[in-house]
């Protein structure tokens, strides 16, 4: 059995549901539920015995406690956090309660647990904490791409307490000895991501025949990696990572941000044609750039392949046709998800643009 914490987010749910796909082995899945947690992503395993969802927060140290100890997890995979940059810059302090503090109740509540184990199950035992790229900072055009050695730089909240997480887990692991690992991944893509993130936006407003905002000039570049590409590296290294290392996921494709929306408008070209508007590079709109916003964030993971043997399985342009092909299949779970909560949000950072 293991726990899963933010399971119900984009990249969570998505790890949930490539488990149980490969797996009999029992989930038990904790998520506090905010506005990016949606059980409409777990739909599909509602009634699996081998799924049992919990509401709760990372923060609460006695319903951790329970939960461990109810459950008896061989190991605690961490992707509950706050993750998005504009919300972080509007809205800091959710991300150091959530990032930070709550990343230190649950190192908290899972060294209990572990420090209770007889030395067999200790053993066994493994806390994979998910990171980000963004933690090393910003790269310029002819640098090298981060690696695991690269030194921590981070320019926003979010990113700031993710490397506050990160450390935390580090510190964890060489004091008390509990069993960590850690990967920092890139930009990750595909279904069930929520529509505040560039691909999904994208996708919803030029459904919608609304502009697709861009920042700045559109030349920043991200390392894209299919999600379920991360979920198999994030498998891999939970199996065979090497207590106390970090491992960079990357998904080796450097984009630009208007050349990634140039590309899902042409395939909306040929796979939407009852789109209100063609050619759907038409709507792009480019806005004011976001504060801080970091130039270039390029990921070597060429340690995960060398010591792990992992390699993603999707190129950029497969990933992203399959990306725009599930999109445009579940119209219902997008509709769903762009009212109330997130549609203000929206109107907050983007104005009448989006």
């Amino acid at each position: 059995m293991i726990l899963v914490t933010g399971g119900a987010g984009f990249i969570g749910a998505n790890f949930v549901l490539d488990w149980l796909a490969q797996s009999d082995e029992t989930v038990i899945n904790l998520d506090k539920l905010t506005y990016a947690g949606n059980m409409e992503n777990l739909a599909s395993i509602a009634d699996d015995p081998r799924h049992i969802f919990v509401q709760g927060d990372i923060g609460d140290s006695a319903l951790m406690t329970q939960l461990l100890q109810t459950h008896q997890p061989r190991a605690v995979i961490n992707f509950a956090a706050e993750s998005h940059v504009d919300r972080s810059i509007l809205g800091p302090e959710d991300f150091i309660q959530t990032n930070v503090v709550g990343t230190f109740h649950l190192l908290e509540s899972v060294r209990a647990y572990w420090t209770a184990m007889d030395e067999s199950a200790k053993s066994a035992f493994r806390f994979l904490h998910v990171s980000t790229d963004e933690v090393y900072g910003s790269l310029g055009p002819d640098d090298a791409p981060f690696t695991e050695t690269t030194p921590y730089a981070p320019n926003s909240p979010y990113s700031a307490s993710k490397a506050a997480s990160d450390h935390l887990v580090r510190a964890y692991h060489h004091t008390y000895g509990l069993p960590v690992l850690t990967t920092n991944c890139s930009n990750n893509y595909g279904p069930l991501q929520f529509p505040e993130k560039l691909i999904p936006l994208v996708m919803m407003n030029a459904v919608a025949g609304k502009a697709l905002p861009i920042y700045g000039d559109g030349l920043n570049v991200r390392d894209w990696l299919y999600v379920g590409d991360h979920c198999s590296a994030i498998r891999t290294v939970l199996a065979h990572g090497k207590l106390g290392e970090v491992y960079n996921v990357g998904g080796w494709n450097e984009k630009a941000n208007i050349d990634v929306v140039k590309t899902i408008c042409t395939m909306l070209d040929d796979l939407h044609a009852g789109s209100p508007v063609t050619p759907h590079a038409d709507l792009i709109t480019y806005v004011k750039d976001r504060a801080g916003h970091d130039r270039r964030y390029a990921i070597d993971a060429t340690k995960l392949q060398r010591e792990l043997g992992w390699m993603p399985s999707e190129t950029f342009e497969t990933g992203i046709r399959k990306t725009v092909a599930w999109y445009l299949a579940n119209q219902t779970w997008v509709a769903n998800i762009a009212s109330g909560e997130y549609r203000h949000w929206v109107e907050k950072q983007y104005g009448s643009k989006a």
